[in-house]
């Protein structure tokens, strides 16, 4: 499938300047060492990453208020970037799992590549945030980690101010694996105002609760708990996918086109099965895709979604 005349339009109408120039210019790096920042801090930061590469793909410094430090990210940009430089592209923010997942980044963003090349996905830029390996892409309770804060307050309007975004709603999707997909479930009900498309994949934890943790031990679930919730049930509750699609309901706002991934053979399936439902019975509308004995495996779940996968890019950026 071959993407729509849409996205042209789309990009077209924030093209004609109304946007103003982006003060700043970041240019595509066909591999090799990646664009630096002299003013970035030594690698060994907790809010740097090392730096991968790729066609197209870089690493990035921005400062962020929030940590009043610089913060490293990531940024996949489409060949045609360069070739044309009065178009405005959508933006797909795409947050990692636990661990990290910067050895993933090259991967990923080869397989958006493709997809452009071939036709089944426009130009698009793909943005990977730095997320910490157990962040839980939030503002933790005592406020040493505010992730959240860094992508939504910091991160967002410097990619909009540096690149030729489409800088609104409709120009913004959110997509995450794992700890990424349980990030983009809360944030995507947080900030419904921010983002076009929210894709779930394989997403965890989305309990009410965290009283248990499939895949880790239970000394990881007490660590993450006392690292990033503060010991405190009632923070995990109030910062939970759960309760964020409660109030979002409840406030009646237009809501992201969301999409839910998991297979069947992973550990997190019953949570996301009972999200699934408790979605339902809020009445929230959504795509909810069970894949038959697919694990939590990122390349497992593109192989068993195959050519569908593409689709929900093109719908989310029509609505």
């Amino acid at each position: 499938m071959r993407h729509s005349s849409f996205w042209v339009l789309l990009a077209g109408i924030y093209s004609l300047g109304s946007l103003g120039a982006a003060p700043c210019q970041i240019s595509v790096h066909d591999g090799g060492a990646p664009a630096t920042n002299s003013s970035a801090p030594d690698v060994a930061s907790r809010w740097i990453t090392p730096a991968v590469t790729g066609r197209g793909l870089m690493q990035k410094f921005f400062r962020s208020k929030s940590v009043n430090a610089e913060v490293s990210y990531h940024v996949f940009l489409p060949a045609v970037y360069n070739a044309e430089p009065a178009r405005r592209f959508p933006v797909i923010y795409w947050l990692h799992g636990t661990g990290g997942g910067i050895a993933r980044v090259p991967m990923i963003a080869a397989r958006f590549d493709a997809a452009i090349e071939s036709g089944v996905l426009p130009p698009a830029i793909v943005v990977f945030p730095h997320g910490l390996p157990a962040g839980m892409w939030l503002d933790s309770r005592d406020g040493s980690t505010p992730i959240e804060s860094i992508l939504i307050k910091d991160l967002i309007p410097h990619v909009d101010s540096c690149l030729r975004t489409i800088a609104a709603r409709e120009g913004r999707i959110l997509e995450g694996f794992s700890m990424g997909g349980y990030g983009v479930a809360r944030l995507g009900f947080r900030y419904p105002q921010m983002f076009a498309g929210v894709l779930m994949l394989a997403a965890g934890p989305l309990q009410p609760e965290l009283l248990e943790t499939p895949r880790a031990s239970a000394d990881e679930r007490a660590r993450l708990m006392k690292t990033v919730y503060g010991d405190d049930m009632g923070y995990f509750r109030e910062q939970s996918p759960w309760n964020n699609a409660v109030r979002a309901a409840k406030s009646g706002s237009l809501l992201p086109k969301l999409r839910q991934v998991v297979g069947t053979g992973d550990e997190t399936y019953p949570a996301n099965l009972e999200f699934h439902r408790h979605l339902l019975a809020l009445g929230i509308e959504h795509e909810y895709v069970e894949l038959p004995g697919v694990r939590h495996a990122l390349p497992g779940i593109w192989d068993a979604m195959g050519g569908e996968v593409w689709d929900f890019y093109d719908k989310s950026l029509r609505q």
